[in-house]
């Protein structure tokens, strides 16, 4: 009997070396009969872990559908090792890439949810350039925020904020999600500047699906069809939710996001 997705196994990696090292937690499901099928790898926003409604919804979607689904959670989140206040984009790609190199045994569809589709566009972007861009078979993108840090962060800094970066090496601000306040570090920023994807033509070689709330508050739907912008060369569907928020997480967005990760796996 298979499992379900609340009591999958963790298993876990070590990424990094010395005091960099940090111990990294999966949530891998393997379907039976090994299936042909893309896997699902699931790329978590910031401060969200693996056990988010979204995360848990599609690993019940790949059981469904007969595929493996991997979740897991980067350093200084949820069940992994490491210093919330030490990562940055570089960091969590890094483990994402160890991730899907450890996990994965095929084809895989990235599904990444705000920052993680930042993570999902420079995951690619290394794949590509390792000569294994083909291992993407899709990607959907749940209110993406590539950039975030240049684009959405940097130019609204107040003065206390930029006082606070320079005297503390980071700022604060309230959680709409959390009674604990987001706290974005000058490392962060400075990596993310980096790290950045919308600075010319994107190019994932595979198709791509974003799901984009029009009442986002975090990350407006103007930031999506900016990114989409970007994506001149690939088969780009967007789907834009008239009453949506940012977190997506509805029975009805949750249905919008299991249809498009089947519209991508006929694809293949």
């Amino acid at each position: 009997m298979s499992a379900t997705p609340t009591d999958t196994e963790i298993t876990r990696i070590e990424v990094g070396k010395g005091d960099a090292g940090r111990s990294i937690a999966m949530r891998v499901f393997r379907a039976e009969p090994a299936s042909t099928l893309p896997a699902l790898v699931w790329l978590g926003g910031y401060r969200s872990d693996m056990t988010g409604t979204k995360a848990i919804e599609v690993e019940r979607h790949a059981q469904v559908i007969g595929t493996d689904c991997i979740r897991f959670d980067y350093s200084g989140h949820g069940s992994s090792g490491g210093d919330f206040r030490d990562g940055t984009i570089s960091r969590w790609l890094e483990e994402s890439l160890a991730v899907v190199d450890q996990a994965t045994r095929g084809r895989m569809i990235l599904i990444g949810s705000s920052m993680g589709a930042w993570v999902a566009l420079r995951l690619i972007e290394e794949l590509r350039g390792r000569g294994e861009g083909e291992r993407v078979a899709g990607l959907v993108l749940i209110a993406p925020a590539p950039d975030f840090t240049a684009e959405l962060i940097e130019p609204n800094l107040t003065e206390g904020e930029k006082a606070s970066l320079s005297e503390r090496g980071y700022f604060e601000e309230p959680s709409e999600y959390s009674a604990e306040p987001n706290i974005f570090t000058r490392a962060l920023i400075e990596d993310g500047r980096h790290n950045r994807v919308m600075k010319g033509p994107i190019e994932t070689g595979c198709p791509v699906h974003i799901l984009q709330g029009m009442r986002d508050p975090d990350v407006p739907y103007a930031h999506a069809l900016k990114l989409m912008e970007h994506m001149p060369s690939d088969d780009v569907v967007m789907t834009l939710i008239r009453d949506g928020d940012h977190r997506l997480s509805r029975e009805e967005d949750v249905a919008r996001l299991r249809q498009a990760i089947n519209d991508l796996i006929a694809k293949t």
